[in-house]
């Protein structure tokens, strides 16, 4: 699981900034997935390491136009990639609404399926490996905030040791890999558990932005490995933050402090903030690190690769 910031401003985007996307890459499905698409996000995937065609899932958080004007340039560039797959979005009521409108006033026919889901709290995807939930923010419109799930999976199967104990190699050895009980051909029950390492405990991710602190927040970022948080203001401007239902880089470590995260990856930065203003980024690294320590600050096309957790690392 590799996290690749595709855009940092909020609002409006800059010369070093564009403005909110983040994908998801899952390498061992040679596919990502996109959170929000702000304007200009086509043009940021082709300066980084995805690939266009292995976009599969979008999960939109809110409809405010930094989060969402990239959507339709983004979706018929796909469709030209050559062979394109079916593409599902996640996101608030009024974004199927929208996207039609984009396509019958920009006269675009999309050749792949597009399938749009409304989401409410609770799970908006499953499949065998992943589980992503969503739940409420505080913001001026509907907002939602997503926890990404991978699910625990046994250690590493032993097959030296297998073959040692007189098992044969076939079928038997996937449900022995899978953690699973195996009756033998001789009578012997074999518990696939003793043959396997110690458990990888699935990562998890949160996705919160454009929230300001809120308990929706915290709940979405329990012992996450990775929290991605809204910044947009500092501590000194906490007035505009209220004023406008965004978080400072405080509220945000306190968020991760409060949930228990592993690390705090602090996005969606204000334009004020630019070289050679009073107040500058870095200031807001140093107003989170001092409640949250465990915290870096994204800037376009930074990458974070997810570490695993054994059971015993608990």
């Amino acid at each position: 699981m590799q996290i690749t910031f595709l855009g940092t401003s909020s609002g409006v985007p800059t010369r070093s900034r564009n403005v909110s996307a983040v994908g998801l890459r899952l390498p061992q499905r040679a596919e990502f997935w996109l959170f929000d698409c702000g304007e200009g996000t086509q043009h940021q995937i082709l300066r980084s390491d995805l690939k266009i065609s292995q976009l599969r899932r979008i999960f939109i958080t809110h409809l405010h136009g930094d989060h969402i004007f990239g959507l339709m340039g983004l979706l018929a560039s796909y469709g030209l990639a050559g062979n394109p797959n079916r593409i599902d979005i996640y996101g608030p009521p009024g974004l199927n609404e929208y996207l039609q409108a984009c396509q019958r006033y920009s006269y675009t026919h999309l050749s792949y399926p597009l399938k749009v889901y409304t989401v409410r709290p609770g799970v908006v995807y499953e499949d065998e490996e992943y589980t992503v939930i969503c739940g409420n923010l505080k913001h001026r419109v509907t907002a939602f905030g997503y926890r990404i799930v991978e699910k625990d999976r046994p250690g590493r199967f032993n097959v030296e040791k297998a073959a040692q104990m007189g098992i044969p190699p076939g079928p038997i050895y996937g449900q022995l890999k899978r953690g699973e009980k195996a009756t033998l051909p001789d009578g012997r029950t074999i518990n696939g558990a003793d043959l396997c390492g110690a458990t990888e405990i699935g990562r998890k991710i949160a996705y919160c932005t454009d929230t300001i602190y809120c308990d929706g927040a915290v709940d979405l970022a329990q012992d996450a490995d990775v929290l991605i948080h809204e910044a947009t203001f500092a501590h000194q401007d906490a007035d505009l933050a209220f004023e406008r239902l965004h978080s400072t880089s405080t509220m945000a470590a306190q968020v991760a402090l409060a949930a228990g995260v592993k690390q705090l990856i602090m996005t969606h930065f204000s334009p004020r903030y630019a070289p050679g203003n009073d107040l500058q980024l870095d200031d807001l690294l140093k107003e989170a690190r001092a409640i949250f320590p465990h915290t870096q600050m994204a800037y376009d096309f930074f990458s974070h690769e997810v570490p695993r957790r054994r059971m015993n690392e608990e």
